[in-house]
């Protein structure tokens, strides 16, 4: 497999455990993506319209700024990109994190946590944020996912 990153966003802990199992799996470094501010149970409480993560959803163009840019892209040839799936979508801040670095020409992965839905638009929505890269959707990592399950997923993507 070519050089590969897990880079996520978790917002409760779920897509970092998932994160950390593909990792593993891929025998690739991982790199957590940071708000510069914390999402507080408050900010997640997706009932409150008022709620900073309805906020966010809401106005698509809102780029939670990132705690640091430390990612080293170019180092990569496959970055793996985990979240949990909020309103059929990536949150915006990977959108943030995909307009801070030059993908161009990489493959990027995707992966998620989700309480009940799929990927929805997320490619869709995503793609304008990273030109020049190879955007796809990947696979939905909801549960305990075993190494053995994972590599046999890897091995399909033909990497």
């Amino acid at each position: 497999m070519k050089k590969a990153l897990v880079a996520y966003f978790s917002a409760s802990g779920v897509t970092k455990r998932a994160a950390g199992e593909l990792a593993k799996a891929a025998d690739a470094e991982l790199y957590e993506i940071k708000p510069q501010v914390s999402y507080t149970r408050e900010d997640l409480n997706w009932r409150n319209p008022q709620s900073r993560s309805s906020m966010e959803m809401k106005d698509k163009s809102i780029r939670p700024a990132l705690a640091d840019r430390d990612a080293d892209i170019s180092s990569y040839d496959v970055i793996f990109l985990g979240f949990p799936i909020w309103w059929y979508v990536a949150p915006t801040i990977i959108n943030t994190f995909l307009e801070a670095y030059d993908f161009s020409g990489k493959t990027i992965i995707l992966f998620a946590t989700s309480g009940g839905s799929g990927f929805g638009n997320t490619v869709k929505e995503l793609k304008e944020s990273c030109p020049g890269a190879t955007l796809l959707e990947g696979k939905l990592l909801n549960g305990v996912q075993s190494a053995a399950d994972l590599r046999k997923w890897l091995e399909t993507l033909s990497l």
